[in-house]
């Protein structure tokens, strides 16, 4: 129950304040909430000033690193790009080259089989012809000795020996030339 005091009795409330205590703790707040205002409270903008801007400048400067990456890598990409159409450039060349080598080779042979080709016709020809001649010579000394052989005079007059003989080869490439024009195939 509650109680009240009387004016002469005046008993102390524990839990009400005295007036003085009240003013006192109000001064001391005040000098307290000024002293933190005054002295705290700016230190902690400051440093919290630093640090946003130190948090904005690291952001910025990541944010340009960034950039300075992506450029760096799209310049890296178009030097890539810019290698690989000259090496493809490059392949593409050395095939067309190789290619006409080829072809220049091929030709090269091809002329030098044909002089070879030709040069041995020539020759085969040259040693048919100097064949023909040694044997029409032999065949007409061996004709002429047969024939005197047969006749039983000798038949040493060179010239007639010498006409006898070509008339006789030269009857005989006739029949040979007409043998010829009857199988031209050669069998």
């Amino acid at each position: 129950m509650f109680v009240i005091p009387l004016a002469g009795e005046e008993k102390l409330n524990p839990l009400i304040p005295h007036p003085i205590e009240i003013v006192l703790s109000l001064v001391v707040f005040g000098l307290l909430f000024f002293a933190v205002k005054k002295f705290v409270v700016p230190n902690f903008e400051k440093t919290f000033a630093e640090r946003t801007q130190a948090i904005e400048g690291g952001l910025e400067a990541a944010e340009s690193k960034q950039k300075e990456a992506d450029e760096k890598l799209a310049e890296l990409e178009k030097q890539l790009a810019d290698a690989r159409h000259e090496a493809a450039r490059i392949r593409e060349d050395a095939r067309e080259q190789g290619a006409q080598i080829v072809a220049e080779m091929r030709e090269q042979a091809q002329t030098e089989s044909a002089r070879i080709v030709d040069h041995g016709k020539a020759q085969i020809e040259a040693e048919r012809q100097q064949a023909v001649t040694s044997l029409r010579a032999e065949v007409g000394t061996l004709a002429t000795s047969l024939a005197g052989r047969i006749v039983g005079e000798s038949l040493d007059d060179d010239e007639r020996s010498t006409r006898v003989v070509d008339r006789f080869l030269a009857d005989l490439e006739t029949i040979e030339s007409a043998q010829a024009a009857v199988q031209p195939d050669g069998r």
